[in-house]
């Protein structure tokens, strides 16, 4: 816990992270709990996605705080790629119980760079109007991908996590256009909500560890998991 605060900023702290997944207190920094502290009472206040882009270096970083909802990461992802942009890291803290918000963090280029002004503003434009059913990500996408393909190579495991008591979903897949969004397109299809994300690129693979609740943000037994996990393989194979 971040020393140095004052004790009803950290009584609030305590309240607050309370809503989170028992090792989110234990393995977060108490530098990303405040941070995403604030961004619950930016949401408070204004009652809206916050939704914005910083310059990293040569990357840029997406920060998107809301409510958790199944479909939100398949259209945030489906933005991403009708952009053209390359995703380098993400991380993800979702709460599993009320008010469920979501807190993500990307790290993404275009051409190896940061975004521009402009291309960063169209971007947080874009998630937002396809939040509000206003920009149809589906349909831009068609025109550079074939959605129907599926992807090659995947790999699909379920487990309950021992640490962080949470169902795991385990996705791997050789790198190809579309990927992330194929993966949370499918996802949102089994209607789960993801609460946790590990990411790791190497070697011309993807493998994404997602933390999951299922349907009615209930916990997924393990029969139902792994019948999960395959029908998301299934899914991303095309078949």
């Amino acid at each position: 816990m971040a020393s140095g605060l004052k004790s009803s900023t950290l009584e609030l702290l305590k309240r607050f992270n309370r809503a989170f997944p028992q090792f989110y207190e234990q393995f977060v920094s108490s530098e990303i709990q405040l941070q995403n502290l604030r961004l619950a009472y930016r949401l408070y206040k204004t009652r809206r996605a916050v939704i914005e882009m910083k310059s990293e270096g040569s990357k840029s970083a997406l920060h998107f705080a809301y409510r958790n909802q199944s479909f939100l990461l398949s259209d945030i992802f489906g933005v991403l790629a009708a952009y053209g942009l390359t995703i380098h890291g993400l991380s993800l803290y979702g709460q599993i119980r009320p008010p469920m918000l979501v807190f993500i963090k990307l790290l993404v280029s275009r051409g190896s760079k940061a975004l521009t002004e402009k291309t960063a503003d169209n971007v947080c434009r874009a998630i937002r109007e396809a939040l509000g059913g206003r920009f149809e990500v589906e349909e831009m996408l068609a025109v550079e991908f074939n959605l129907d393909a599926g992807l090659e190579q995947v790999q699909t495991d379920f487990y309950v996590d021992p640490v962080f008591h949470l169902p795991a979903l385990v996705i791997e897949a050789d790198n190809q256009p579309g990927l992330f969004y194929k993966v949370m397109y499918a996802i949102w299809q089994e209607d789960l909500l993801v609460v946790n994300a590990n990411l790791l690129v190497w070697r011309g693979r993807t493998r994404l560890i997602l933390y999951l609740l299922g349907p009615n943000e209930s916990l997924i037994p393990e029969y139902l998991g792994h019948r999960i996990a395959e029908g998301v393989k299934n899914r991303l194979l095309g078949q």
